[in-house]
């Protein structure tokens, strides 16, 4: 049997890709305002690339399998 689930958290994603991009910038040893400049670019970047899995930036769907077993997160191109 397959069956889509969708979920919703408004903040989880946001503050994932806040964390991740903090970190990764942080760790480059540059001046504040061109660090400040980078982690936006960077997080406007990551922000449109989940666009293809979270619609409004929190809600996503995952597709399960209970024959195969499986849990897909469906594109919202499907």
């Amino acid at each position: 049997m397959k069956f889509k689930v969708t979920m919703k958290d408004a903040d989880t994603l946001y503050d994932a890709i806040q964390d991740a991009v903090d970190e990764q910038v942080s760790a480059m040893g540059l001046d504040e305002d061109e660090a400040d400049a980078l982690k936006e670019r960077r997080r406007e970047k990551i922000s449109d690339l989940c666009g293809e899995w979270f619609r409004y930036g929190e809600y996503l769907t995952v597709e399960i399998d209970t024959d195969a077993k499986t849990c897909v997160v469906v594109s919202l191109k499907d």
